[in-house]
């Protein structure tokens, strides 16, 4: 992959102001690190030392969804799926953390913008939802898809519905909640209905690859954010490796945001 760009992450000791339950296996933290909060541009993600089990060295990657910059907070959304995260999920109000960041390359969105179609699935919808808030700032019109495999696992509806301006669906493959189904279908319903300037992309790769790739045959940019364990959040240890028409890329360095173009899905 060749040497990759030097991070401009920092380390920083958080403060844990809160760190609750969202839904089913979703849980939000709150952190109080004002530097960080500074840094952040939407679509980077921060590594959280969590200590706890033995076996868990590395950091945990996480996207944010907000930052305060005049409170100093950023807020990070993780789902129960491993060690690591069930270890942060243990950590309580008051308690520090270890934070790396801010990691990475975001979203691009200085093109002159009129209209973004946003599409998340699961725990992706973090990074949608930091997009979205830019986007609603900027005064730019987004629809959003919010996809998930049921009810208890579909968030970030209510943040999204107060601050877009444009549609908000939401989608299970259950028919728990919104429309039943993949997010993708009513993301192609979108695209053949409105014309956009972007399309902005994060979740499992068969939603990414479907939903790109229609955009690309349109002729509309698109941007996906891949997810990738992406340990050491600096370039060193190879575990985030992305093929793309260039050549092997790392995530952590030159992602997550990648020109959809350029990614081969497998």
């Amino acid at each position: 992959m060749g040497a990759p760009t030097p991070s401009a992450g920092r380390l920083a000791n958080a403060l844990v102001r809160e760190n609750e339950l969202v839904s089913g296996e979703i849980y939000r933290i709150l952190l109080e690190a004002p530097e960080l909060a500074q840094a952040l541009h939407e679509g980077q993600f921060v590594n959280v030392s969590v200590g706890g089990e033995a076996k868990q060295l590395t950091r945990i990657p996480l996207s944010f969804t907000q930052v305060d910059e005049q409170e100093g907070t950023v807020e990070l959304v993780y789902a129960l799926i491993g060690p690591g995260t069930r270890q942060l999920s243990r950590v309580e109000k008051g308690e520090t953390l270890s934070v790396l960041g801010p990691l990475g390359n975001g979203w691009n969105l200085s093109a002159p913008l009129h209209r973004v179609l946003l599409v998340s699935g699961g725990t992706g919808t973090a990074p949608i939802i930091a997009a979205a808030m830019a986007l609603a700032k900027m005064g730019v019109d987004a629809d959003v898809v919010v996809g998930a495999r049921s009810s208890d696992l579909l968030w970030g509806i209510d943040a999204l519905e107060a601050k877009v301006q444009g549609e908000v669906i939401a989608a299970t493959d259950d028919g728990s909640a919104g429309e039943k189904g993949f997010a993708s279908e009513p993301a192609l319903a979108l695209l053949a209905k409105h014309d956009y300037d972007l399309v902005l992309v994060c979740g499992p790769e068969p939603l990414m690859k479907v939903v790109s790739a229609k955009a690309i045959s349109l002729g509309i940019a698109c941007q996906v954010s891949l997810e990738r364990t992406m340990a050491c959040g600096f370039g060193a240890c190879s575990t985030c490796a992305v093929k793309t028409v260039h050549a092997m890329k790392g995530a952590c360095m030159d992602g997550p945001v990648f020109d959809a173009s350029e990614v081969i899905f497998p």
